[in-house]
């Protein structure tokens, strides 16, 4: 499993647009170490998508670290949080997250790091990510991915700096 937890690439998929993704919830939680300027966890708003209230689209967040791959979460593997629904492969997966939420969840609640840099909050696609200090970001586009790998201490130092602003803005 050490490997596993190495940093590592997301699917190359071609798999694109997420509709309805407009709605947020607040997901509690704890930030945790991570990158430096990584203090971005599940405590802020998470990326939701307003017809079934699913946090990254029903994906299973620990599927990430485990399977080093997005999977589908299953119907009959939820845990609801603040308003958001996350699903899981197995009843393991799911306690490991609701014990470490903080760990397992999208940090800056599923945004795109690489867009909170430049100042926007545009939703990550849960296709399109990468596991950097052990912890998961989901990006818009595969070049942001490939953007923040090449950068990722750059990004974030910008993104955290701008985040409480955007995370502020979106609660208006």
């Amino acid at each position: 499993m050490t490997a596993q937890r190495q940093e590592r690439n997301g699917s190359r998929s071609k798999t694109g647009f997420r509709p309805g993704i407009t709605l947020i919830a607040l997901l509690a939680g704890l930030a945790g170490p991570g990158l430096p300027g990584s203090a971005a966890a599940t405590t802020e708003r998470v990326v939701v998508n307003r017809y079934t209230g699913l946090a990254i689209e029903g994906f299973d967040p620990v599927a990430y670290f485990v399977d080093a791959r997005p999977m589908p979460g299953l119907p009959d593997f939820e845990s609801s949080q603040a308003g958001a629904v996350w699903r899981f492969r197995n009843e393991g997966n799911r306690a490991s997250f609701v014990a470490h939420p903080e760990i397992y969840g999208p940090q800056f609640g599923g945004y795109d790091p690489v867009d909170l840099a430049r100042g926007v909050t545009v939703a990550g696609n849960p296709r399109f990510f990468q596991i950097a200090g052990q912890r998961l970001y989901l990006f818009s586009r595969e070049e942001n991915r490939d953007s923040f790998a090449a950068e990722a201490a750059r990004v974030l130092r910008e993104a955290n700096a701008r985040w409480p602003q955007l995370e502020q803005d979106l609660a208006q």
